[in-house]
C-alpha cells in the first residue's frame, strides 16, 4: 500500500511562519507534523513507500526532511510556484499517480492536521470493508459545516451522499481530509475529474466516487487539530499531547 500526502498548499493564513517553509514540517512539541502521522502509520506496516506531494517552491524542505527518515520517502514536486497556479488536491493525487507510475491501494492524507489517535485503525477499517473509506465525525457547528465535506450514510456506515462546502447541509457528519482508495478506485480520479467533480478539495473526488462504487465512513475515534493560523499553531503547540 501506498500512502500519498498532500502538501503542495501555501499555508498564506500562516505566514510569516510559512512564507518560505511547509506547514507540514513545523514543530509540534519535539517532533515535526510529518513525523507525528508517519511514525504512527508506519507501526502497522503495511505502507511500504510514503509519497509527499509538495509544490516547487517546498520541494527541497520535504527531500531533506526525507533524508532523515529510514522510511521510503519519495518527494514529488508538481511544478507550482505559488497559490494561485497550484493544481488543487485532486489533480496533485494524479499527478503523483501518473508520475510515479502508481497501482496500488492508497491511504491519502492532508500532511498539516495532527490526530489524538492513530490511523491504523483506519486502514484496519477499510481492510475490512474492503472498499473505499472516508472518515467521519459529529460537528455541531453550522458555520463550520458549510466550509467542509459533509456525509449522509446508512446504518453500515455506507456513503448515500457527500457534498462539499454545501451551504444546507444534510447531516452533521463532517469528512476530515483522510482517505483510502482501493487500487480499482484510485484508477477511477481520471473519470471523476471528467465528469467535473471539484479540484480543489481533496473530498470532491469522494462526492463523485460514491456515485459509483461503494464508500464507507469510519467515525473517527478522536480528535483532529487543524493548524490554520498563526492562533491555532500556538494553542495546539500548549494542547497537544501525542497519540
Amino acid at each position: 500500500m501506498k500512502c500519498l500526502i498532500l502538501a503542495a498548499g501555501y499555508a498564506t493564513r500562516l505566514y510569516p511562519l510559512t512564507e518560505n517553509f511547509p506547514k507540514p514540517l513545523l514543530k509540534v512539541q519535539d517532533k515535526t507534523i510529518l513525523d507525528w502521522l508517519i511514525d504512527d502509520i508506519d507501526t502497522l506496516g503495511q505502507v511500504d513507500e510514503y509519497v509527499v506531494i509538495s509544490n516547487h517552491k517546498f520541494a527541497h524542505h520535504f527531500d531533506e526532511w526525507a533524508a532523515t527518515k529510514s522510511q521510503k520517502i519519495t518527494v514529488v514536486d508538481d511544478g507550482t510556484s505559488s497559490n494561485e497556479t497550484r493544481l488543487g488536491a485532486v489533480r496533485d493525487i494524479q499527478y503523483a499517480i501518473d508520475e510515479l507510475g502508481l497501482d496500488d491501494d492508497m491511504l491519502v492524507i492532508a500532511g498539516d492536521n495532527l490526530l489524538d489517535f492513530s490511523l491504523t485503525s483506519f486502514i484496519t477499517y477499510a481492510k475490512e470493508k474492503n472498499s473505499s473509506c472516508i472518515m467521519r465525525y459529529y460537528e455541531d457547528s453550522m458555520a463550520k459545516l458549510v466550509k467542509c465535506g459533509v456525509v449522509t450514510i446508512d446504518e453500515n456506515d455506507k456513503v448515500l451522499r457527500m457534498t462539499e462546502k454545501s451551504p444546507e447541509p444534510e447531516t452533521h457528519w463532517c469528512c476530515p481530509p483522510f482517505y483510502y482508495y482501493t487500487r480499482e478506485d484510485a484508477k477511477l480520479i481520471p473519470s471523476g475529474i471528467e465528469a467535473g467533480c471539484g479540484v480543489d478539495a481533496p473530498g470532491s473526488y469522494i462526492a463523485w466516487l460514491c456515485t459509483q462504487v461503494p464508500v464507507h465512513a469510519m467515525e473517527m475515534p478522536g480528535s483532529r487539530y487543524d493548524i490554520g493560523n498563526l492562533e491555532s499553531y500556538e494553542q495546539v503547540q500548549k494542547d497537544y499531547k501525542g497519540i
